[in-house]
């Protein structure tokens, strides 16, 4: 990760805390402090892995996915559902989703599912890759973000709930720099993106994916 993406993401992550406290006016003066808060200290443990499956799962698969990424609305609408009923749901995998922030609107996105904790999250992922050609191109920023808000109250996520969890600047700037951790790790390029069983996958048909699945199970 470059130190020019680096000051990006932090900008982003700053502004995404600033936005839900001021609307449109004022979130252009968080970015004053987004320098110092790139160089700062962020404890990334304090983020919960969003996983399904049992835990013991002999094959693990890792999802890269950003909310404003059509092929990733594409893969959940299809391939991530057939993968649930043939591996997830059986215990043959642990299936690990992780966001990925190229925007703003994937962040704010991210910040709304995480909201109510792992019980709510792949839920209310659902509503958002269902939805996302609609809350994704819905305007400016003040009409994306009041989209999201609806998702999240049809998720039966309260008002105020709902600002907690967008005016968390601590919570956005930490999601932001785990992001960063994961990427470069995991040389994360392009969404969707995957690990079966450490090994990188590109985005491809189920299909495909099903066959290195049970290749990996000895089936």
């Amino acid at each position: 990760m470059t130190r020019l993406m680096s000051g990006v993401l932090a900008a982003i992550a700053v502004t995404a805390g600033a936005f839900a406290l001021s609307g449109a006016q004022g979130a252009n003066t968080s970015l004053i402090s987004a320098a110092s808060a790139q160089e700062a200290e962020v404890d990334t443990s304090t983020i919960v892995e969003m996983v399904q499956g049992a835990e013991d799962a002999p094959v693990t698969l890792i999802e890269y996915a950003s909310y404003t990424c059509p092929h990733c609305a594409s893969f959940h609408a299809d391939g991530y559902k057939k993968l649930k009923a043939d591996f997830i749901d059986t215990g043959k995998v642990k299936f690990i989703y992780r966001e990925v922030y190229f925007d703003r609107y994937g962040l704010w996105a991210s910040m709304i599912a995480r909201c109510a904790g792992p019980e709510k999250f792949f839920g209310i992922t659902d509503l958002l890759f269902t939805d996302q050609s609609h809350w994704a191109r819905a305007g400016d920023a003040g009409a994306i973000v009041d989209e999201l808000r609806k998702i999240g109250k049809l998720a039966g996520l309260g008002a105020d709930q709902l600002e907690a969890c967008l005016q968390d600047g601590t919570k956005a700037q930490t999601l932001v720099t785990w992001y960063q951790e994961n990427a470069t790790r995991d040389d994360v390029r392009s969404t969707p993106s995957f690990l079966l069983n450490g090994a990188k996958l590109d985005n491809q048909p189920y299909a495909d994916m099903k066959e290195l699945i049970k290749a990996e199970l000895g089936s």
